[in-house]
C-alpha cells in the first residue's frame, strides 16, 4: 500500500516556467514500477499540459492523497513556491493570486500529521522556490520558526527558504538528481534507495555554492522508495557469514583461488586452479569492488591470493555479515 501524488505546473499566466511538467512526469514513470518491473507506487498525476491544476483541485487531491491508510503517501510536487508577508509558505496553484496563492505548507503538513495513525510513513519532495520553508511553523512569542514535523515523516526541498531552485536543461536542477538518484545511483549494496541516500546523492552533487538542498526527519527507520537490481547479488551477501565466521575472521587466500595463469609468476604457472575456489575469489572480488571485503597486507585481492595472503570484512562488509546472519537479506 504506496501512494504518491505528483504534481507538475508550467502554465503559470505571467510567470509560466518550464520544465515541471516535465519533472512530474518523469518522477511519476519511475516510482510506479521498481528496476525488474514490480509494482511500486499507486501514482495519480496532476500536471498542467493535462489538467488545471488550480487551487480547488490541487487542495482536493491532496486531502485524498492522507485520506485511508497506506505504508507510504508520497508528495511531489514541481511548480511556483513562495512566502508571503506573513512569513507563510505555499505551493502555488496554477490559478493562484495574491490572497489565494494555493494550500499553504503549513496546511499540508497538518493533513500529514493527522493521518499519522493510518498512514505508516509520509514523504514529502517539494522542487519550488522557498521549498525549505515547509515543516517550518512560527515559534510561540517570538518571529522565529521551527520544524514540527509528525512521527514517520520525511521531507525533501529543493533549496532552504530564503532560495530560488533552477532549472536545468529541461528539468529542474534538483529534480534531475532525485530521478538519477531514483533510477539506482542511490542504491545501497541490496538495491534500496531511501530519501536519505537520495539527499546524500544531491547534497553532495550541487555542493556549499549553488541552491542548498533540505532534508527534515522524523523517523525511527529509513523506508525504501524504490528498489533496483542489487549491486552485489544477494545470495553472495547471505554466503558472508560462511566465508567469514565472526566479523574480525580473515579468509585466507592462496593461487588456487586466482584462475588467471597467464600473467602471474613463472613459478605459479603451473599451480592447479581449484573451481571451486576460483567461483569463491570472483564473489570475495565482487564484495571487495564495493567495500565489503579487503585484502590483507596486499594492495590488491589478486596479490592477496598469488602470494597466499588472506582478506577481510570491512566496517561495511561486517554490518552486511551480521544482516545476513540475523536473516534480514
Amino acid at each position: 500500500m504506496k501512494k504518491a501524488l505528483i504534481v507538475g505546473i508550467d502554465d503559470y499566466k505571467g510567470s509560466p516556467l518550464s520544465g515541471c511538467v516535465n519533472d512530474a512526469l518523469a518522477v511519476a514513470s519511475i516510482l510506479e514500477k521498481n528496476g525488474d518491473g514490480s509494482p511500486n507506487f499507486s501514482v495519480k498525476t496532476l500536471t498542467s499540459n493535462a489538467v488545471d491544476v488550480n487551487c480547488e483541485t490541487l487542495s482536493e487531491n491532496l486531502e485524498a492523497l492522507f485520506q485511508g491508510g497506506a505504508d507510504i503517501a508520497l508528495l511531489y510536487f514541481a511548480g511556483h513556491g513562495l512566502i508571503n508577508e506573513g512569513g507563510e509558505g505555499y505551493i502555488v496553484a496554477q490559478d493562484g493570486k495574491k490572497g489565494a496563492w494555493g494550500p499553504s505548507m503549513s496546511e499540508i503538513l497538518s493533513l500529514a500529521n493527522q493521518a499519522q495513525a493510518r498512514i505508516k510513513s509520509t514523504v514529502i519532495i517539494l522542487d519550488c522556490c522557498h521549498s525549505g520553508n515547509m515543516g517550518d511553523v512560527p515559534s510561540l512569542g517570538t518571529g522565529d520558526k521551527v520544524s514540527v514535523i509528525g512521527n514517520g515523516m520525511t521531507i525533501l526541498t529543493a533549496c532552504d527558504r530564503s532560495e530560488g531552485a533552477a532549472e536545468y536543461n529541461g528539468h529542474g536542477l534538483f529534480t534531475g538528481i532525485l530521478i538519477d538518484s531514483l533510477s539506482g545511483s542511490g542504491a545501497d549494496i541490496c538495491g534500496r534507495i531511501t530519501s536519505a541516500s537520495v539527499y546524500a546523492q544531491v547534497d553532495q552533487v550541487l555542493g556549499p555554492w549553488k541552491q542548498r538542498p533540505i532534508y527534515k526527519t522524523n523517523v525511527r527507520n529509513l523506508i525504501s522508495l524504490r528498489e533496483v537490481t542489487p549491486k552485489i547479488p544477494l545470495e553472495v551477501l547471505r554466503r558472508l557469514p560462511t566465508y567469514f565466521k565472526n566479523q574480525t575472521d580473515k579468509f585466507n587466500l592462496d593461487p588456487s583461488f586466482e584462475p588467471d595463469r597467464e600473467n602471474v609468476p613463472k613459478h605459479l604457472q603451473k599451480v592447479p586452479v581449484n573451481d571451486d575456489n576460483a567461483k569463491v575469489f570472483q564473489e570475495l572480488q565482487m564484495c571487495n569492488r564495493h567495500g565489503l571485503v579487503a585484502p590483507v597486507d596486499a594492495e590488491h585481492m589478486y596479490y592477496a591470493a598469488i602470494n597466499s595472503k588472506s582478506c577481510k570484512l570491512t566496517a561495511l562488509g561486517a554490518h552486511y555479515r551480521k544482516l545476513a546472519e540475523e536473516k534480514q537479506i
